[in-house]
């Protein structure tokens, strides 16, 4: 190559670079103006993205509400759980359906009016629960530990039940709870 020739290919590959640093810079303020137009609302005020996320003032379906407290009557020791109740038909077939927390020491209590052997599911239940059935003398006759969120098995009593007590999965092993312990309620 001689030495005529390297200018033009010099100046041939630099006009080639500052096309692509012009299209560049192009591009850079297309999206800085489309991203301008997208934020300022009319009348220069910026748009905000953020939403605050309000706590509700009223209690909603799927907020604990503490209705009464339960004791656990074991050999041991007593534990207090706080209850929400479940009395009529509606509040029993929503239960604890779309809840997303409850704390170790909050339950619902299924309160019926007669005792017979009664099956419950985790249809829409997210949370796995200990379900604890209790007889109308107050005493604990089949508890299942465990139970799988979502799903349509039946859970069911081995003798009849007049209560329902379903706490966080894990509850009864952890506090030694047996069938044949029993319970005392009272509702605030």
């Amino acid at each position: 190559m001689s030495k005529k020739q390297k200018p033009a290919n010099v100046a041939a590959t630099g006009a080639k670079g500052q096309r692509n640093t012009i299209a560049i810079v192009g591009t850079i303020l297309l999206i800085l103006v489309l991203v301008a137009v997208l934020t300022i609302q009319p009348g220069g005020k910026p748009v905000s993205t953020y939403t605050p996320r309000a706590e509700p003032s009223q209690p909603t379906a799927y907020m604990f509400k503490k209705q009464g407290e339960l004791r656990f009557l074991t050999p041991k020791q007593d534990f207090i759980v706080d209850i929400e109740l479940a009395q009529n038909d509606s509040q029993r077939q929503l239960g604890l359906m779309y809840r997303d927390t409850l704390a170790e020491n909050q339950g619902m209590l299924f309160v019926f009016d007669n005792e017979e052997v009664r099956a419950f599911w985790m249809k829409n239940t997210i949370l796995s629960l200990d379900m604890i059935f209790v007889n109308a003398h107050n005493e604990i006759v089949t508890i299942h530990k465990y139970t799988t969120p979502y799903s349509e098995e039946s859970y069911e009593s081995t003798k009849p039940a007049k209560y329902v007590i379903e706490v966080n999965a894990g509850y009864a092993d952890k506090r030694k709870i047996s069938v044949g312990d029993r319970v005392s309620w009272s509702r605030f």
